[in-house]
Formats: structure tokens, sequence, C-alpha cells
């Protein structure tokens, strides 16, 4: 039989009132609470202490504390990536972020999700769905990620954008819900 960890990695419906769980999540907010004592850091020690915690961590990573996760073992970041200020990345199964990638103050990242089922969310289960960003993606400021978006490499999504659906690589997305912005449309 398989652990609600094990579930919870797997995508699979779990419960995160789990001991396992639980523990892992208080480890990870005790690494938060060093993290975000680091501002005024410099980036190589911020580097080092996302190592510590983080899946992978390509070089010339910066995330400007406050940061906020719900494990991150769960995050890959490539190379040469930036988040800003108060990033929230809910983390129950895979978040990856290629290189080069901004993402700037405020953002939200979600692979979380409950079940639409109202007896389901009242026996405490939940459930992910893995978050996938391009190389080279802009994500501007206060934009909220929603489980199981993939952003092609190239992309950008607008400022306060809330992305429902996927995003084609260099497609530019605005608006709530986020829609492909139209070129030829005069501001």
């Amino acid at each position: 039989m398989r652990s609600q960890k094990e579930k919870m990695l797997a995508g699979e419906f779990y419960n995160a009132a789990d001991p396992e769980i639980q523990a892992d999540l208080l480890a990870t907010g005790a690494w938060l609470k060093r993290y975000n004592d680091t501002l005024g850091q410099t980036t190589e020690h911020w580097h080092e202490l996302l190592s510590e915690r983080l899946g992978e961590v390509g070089r010339g990573t910066v995330i400007r504390p406050p940061f906020f996760c719900d494990y991150g073992f769960n995050i890959r970041i490539g190379a040469n990536a930036y988040i800003n200020f108060n990033c929230v990345i809910l983390d129950v199964v895979e978040v990856k972020i290629g290189q080069g990638t901004a993402i700037g103050p405020a953002v939200q990242i979600y692979t979380a999700d409950h079940p639409h089922d109202a007896e389901q969310r009242q026996a405490g289960l939940q459930v992910g769905r893995p978050v996938r960003i391009g190389s080279r993606v802009w994500i501007g400021g206060g934009a909220i990620i929603l489980p199981g978006v993939t952003i092609g490499d190239n992309a950008v999504v607008g400022a306060g954008s809330v992305v429902t659906r996927d995003v084609p690589a260099g497609a530019k997305v605005v608006g709530i819900p986020a829609r492909v912005a139209n070129p030829h449309k005069q501001a």
C-alpha cells in the first residue's frame, strides 16, 4: 500500500493531514524562515540555501526573499532564472521553471488542487497537477498560474493575469482568464 506522500507525489488524491506530509511542511517552514531572514545577503548565499531545499536550482538563478512554498523539493529551476519578491509556489507535485525565465513580484504558482466533490473535500483529500514553465518566459507581477498549466518557451504572461490553460510557445497572454493577446489590435 502506498503512503499518502507517495500518492501526493504521483498526482493522486491524498490526505494532507498525514504525519509524514505534515513533517515535510514543518521542515520547509523552518527552512523558509531561515531563507526569508536573508534579505540583504548576497545572491551566492541565497543560492546555497536554495540548493539545500529545492529539487534543482540552476547556476545564476535568483529568488529574492521573501519566498514561500509548500515543500521545495518539487521545484526545479533552470539556470539564470529570476524570481522577484513574494513569489508563492504551492508545490505538492513538480513545478519546472526553465532557464532564463523571469517571474515578477507576487506571482503565485499553484499545483495544489481540491476535489470538486464536496464529500471528498470534507474528507480532507487534495490532489496536485504539475506546472511547467518553459525557458525565457516572462511572467508579470501578480499573475496567478493554476494547477496543470504548461507555459511554452518565450511566452509572456501579462501582469495580473490568471492563467487557467496552457500557453503556446511565443504567445503573449493577458487578462482574467488569460487569453492570447491580439497582435494586430492597436493600444
